[in-house]
């Protein structure tokens, strides 16, 4: 078995379950690890397979922030890709001096390694033909090869699943059944069709050699209608466990202002502001959701209650989660400006009346104002004297919060 590939994702949170099993590591995502490229778009058949390798360090983009993911792949590039993706293959090869590739060609290294270690071989006459582009069928046979996958059942049955079956070469049917058998092989738009001499593509090399990774059990599985064999499975829930931290933002003002004796809670919706993802960057609550909850203020201290998660797609989850009480406190005096104050802040209804009945302004605006309560509500409270304390929360980083109870999502 090669080496654990490690996905290189950020900071570990806790650990979950999914559909009952040990589930990978919830992690908060970079926002560079979950970047896409500017040519990939989301549906792209191959975008999960482009991402989760360049995650890895095995693929890469170009300066300008594409992929290319409809470019041709040459023999000596699929060699590069092999190098990275099986860096502890086994040799079975003595390496040998192909006379197309000089010892100062870019791809050397790279070729030498993929003879050695069986999963490319040269040509009559000693060449290796670097620059040549690579056929799907000979990626597929190479993957095959290279791994020593043999098929349990014979190469005609196998192949009987495409269409096009007739067009494999008889060198490759063999391999190609192996692959199969595998799952290996990622047929796009028709999973019946494998297009076995047509070049292969940047995405589907990409495609192909994390379906390798998967059938040796370095990277997890990745589900697609495209892969061939693949088994249909249900949506199964995900269980993110007590403890998860979920960073959240405030997209309406900097500070947060609400008074020692505000009498009701305040309701306010926070965005998540990272992706919270698995180790291996399946993304379970994606940035930009919100969580709706309200702000209690009990005995000089406020803090965040969150009762309900809105997934980026609309998808509505009860959620029980908890920021860090905050006990920080921010005074305003009689003749303060209340410019100043309430520059990019928003208060709560009763820090609002403090601050008018303080200052004298009474021209506090709406819009400066959380829900909260009413005006009725405010009747019983005394304001007077020289100065008003209120609760100041930076919600940025006052208010992100923790799971009090898992949080299941369905999926």
């Amino acid at each position: 078995m090669y080496s654990t590939v490690k996905s290189g994702l950020a900071l570990t949170l806790a650990l979950g379950t999914i559909a009952g099993a040990a589930a990978p590591m919830v992690m908060v995502a970079p926002a560079s690890a979950q970047s896409a490229f500017s040519d990939v778009a989301s549906d792209n058949f191959a975008a999960p397979f482009i991402q989760e390798l360049a995650s890895r360090n095995i693929i890469a983009g170009f300066p300008d922030g594409t992929f290319r993911p409809n470019d041709p792949v040459t023999r000596a590039q699929f060699a590069a890709i092999l190098l990275k993706a099986f860096p502890n293959a086994p040799r079975v090869n003595t390496p040998i001096n192909f006379s197309d590739v000089p010892s100062n060609y870019w791809g050397f290294q790279a070729i030498q390694n993929a003879y050695a270690t069986g999963f490319l071989a040269g040509f009559p006459g000693g060449t290796f033909r670097p620059n040549d582009n690579i056929p799907r069928a000979q990626a597929l046979v190479s993957l095959s090869n290279g791994l020593r996958y043999t098929a349990s059942q014979p190469a005609e049955t196998v192949l009987q699943v495409y269409a096009d079956a007739s067009s494999i070469p008889n060198f490759a049917r063999n391999s190609i059944a192996a692959a199969t058998e595998r799952r290996i092989v990622v047929n796009f738009p028709d999973v019946q069709q494998l297009n076995p001499n047509q070049v292969a593509t940047r995405a589907d090399v990409a495609a192909f050699v994390y379906q390798a990774l998967v059938s040796t059990g370095q990277v997890a599985a990745i589900q697609s209608p495209y892969i061939v064999g693949q088994a249909p499975t249900q949506p199964q829930a995900i269980n993110i466990p007590a403890g998860t931290a979920i960073p959240l933002r405030y997209d309406r003002a900097d500070r947060v202002l609400l008074a020692k004796n505000e009498p009701q809670p305040t309701p306010i919706t926070l965005t998540v502001a990272q992706n919270i993802v698995t180790s291996d960057g399946t993304v379970l609550i994606p940035a930009g959701s919100q969580v709706a909850g309200q702000l209690v203020v009990s005995q000089g201290a406020a803090q965040f209650t969150a009762s309900q998660l809105v997934l980026a797609n609309g998808q509505q989850v009860a959620i029980a989660a908890t920021s860090d009480p905050i006990t920080t406190t921010e005074t305003v005096r009689r003749g303060a400006n209340t410019g100043s104050i309430l520059r990019n802040a928003a208060l709560g209804s009763a820090a609002a009346a403090g601050i008018s009945a303080v200052t004298g302004d009474r021209n506090i605006r709406a819009g400066e104002v959380l829900i909260g309560t009413g005006v009725g509500a405010l009747a019983g409270l005394i304001f007077g004297g020289d100065r008003v304390d209120l609760i100041s929360i930076r919600p940025n980083t006052d208010l992100n919060v923790r799971l009090t109870n898992a949080l299941t999502l369905p999926r």
